[in-house]
């Protein structure tokens, strides 16, 4: 008996980028195209530079982005101002466009809790980034949960990798989603490794997307290597989330070009014939490719972008650099809306402690 379920799958720019199908009718808007494509650069230029961060020991473990740009730039690019991000680690793309600045991003990284506390009106709802694998895609469904009792016309985005599919968490969402057709759009980045688990033994399933079937809603697969073809599918699943017609999952196909966090070595695990031939697939390369080729984009142009993309990174750097240190005490902010009383004396516990060493310090 064959497992195998015949479902949607979109492309319309192949790996070279020519066109393979009609685009829709935003697709000759070369101002959004060359827009997005300047957003994926922003995005791959700041990756560059956390990792190198990291390296040097600036900021602690940093999830790469690389190679999966076009998925958070389509996703951010169409989110409203009060629709929700539920995002998962390796959303850098979505939140640098839901306003969300380049050194709250390195605050974040850096252990500092000051880089969830966005500043941006349009990520003030938005939740921070989770690390634990599905968890928030309860959470996404809670939001989805209220929005619908309060009859507002608004949307949920939450996203995971390919490795989160496998998780009760993940599962018990679809579940919840489906069964009280909830505004909220999963949107699963199989990027093709868990960390070292790939795909093809993460699940039984020949497609990911197929498990929403199981919950009662529609899945499809996209090809996350062509914005165009993310933007196409989520802007679809948005409209039809903030109208009331339920959840979507879309699994967008990508690949992870770099290692799963600057805590692993890929090479360790994959085939270096198999990276280098998803090199030939990634995102950046195949959008330049047709904007040269309808004229919308050329050397200068590129030049003048990276040389601006670089001076933000930058800026954004040092504004990171200079921010400062917390408080000790800074450290329980966030953990209690109202500190409770019954934890008051650990509270006063490490006040006195902290006040010990600052006096220690004073008689060296």
């Amino acid at each position: 008996m064959s497992n195998r379920i015949e479902l949607p799958y979109t492309r319309f720019l192949d790996p070279e980028g020519r066109l393979v199908g009609e685009l829709p009718a935003w697709g000759d808007d070369f101002n959004l195209l060359t827009d997005l494509y300047r957003r994926m650069v922003l995005t791959r230029l700041f990756d560059q530079k956390a990792v190198a961060l990291q390296r040097t020991g600036r900021i602690g473990t940093y999830a790469p982005t690389l190679g999966q740009e076009a998925i958070g730039v389509a996703i951010g690019s169409l989110l409203r101002d009060d629709d929700v991000l539920v995002p998962y680690y390796r959303d850098t793309a979505v939140q640098l466009m839901r306003g969300v600045r380049m050194e709250e991003i390195l605050l974040y990284w850096g252990g500092d809790e000051r880089g969830s506390d966005f500043q941006d009106p349009r990520s003030k709802e938005d939740f921070p980034i989770c690390v634990p694998i599905a968890t928030q895609s309860l959470h996404a469904c809670g939001v989805a949960t209220a929005i619908k009792i309060r009859g507002q016309h608004r949307a949920v985005v939450t996203t995971c990798g390919d490795g989160a599919t496998s998780k009760g968490d993940f599962l018990e969402a679809l579940n919840v989603a489906g069964a009280w057709q909830l505004p909220v759009v999963f949107v699963v980045n199989n990027n093709q490794w868990a960390i070292s688990v790939p795909r093809r033994i993460q699940s039984g399933a020949p497609t990911l997307a197929q498990k929403a079937i199981g919950a009662g809603f529609h899945g499809e697969q996209v090809d996350g290597n062509d914005v165009l073809a993310v933007y196409d599918r989520v802007q679809w699943a948005l409209d039809r989330a903030r109208h009331g017609k339920g959840p979507v999952l879309l699994e967008c196909i990508s690949y992870r070009l770099g290692d799963h966090t600057t805590a692993d070595d890929a090479t360790r695990y994959r085939d270096a014939d198999e990276v280098k031939a998803a090199w030939q697939e990634e995102p950046i390369k195949r959008l330049q490719a047709f904007l040269a080729a309808s004229e919308a984009w050329d050397e200068g142009r590129e030049q003048a972008l990276i040389a601006d993309c670089q001076r933000q990174v930058q800026a954004a750097v040092d504004n990171f650099e200079n921010a400062g240190t917390q408080p000790v005490e800074a450290v329980l902010d966030h953990v209690y809306a109202r500190w409770p009383a019954a934890l008051g004396d650990q509270r006063e516990m490490l006040m006195e402690r902290v006040a010990r060493r600052e006096e220690g310090r004073g008689h060296e």
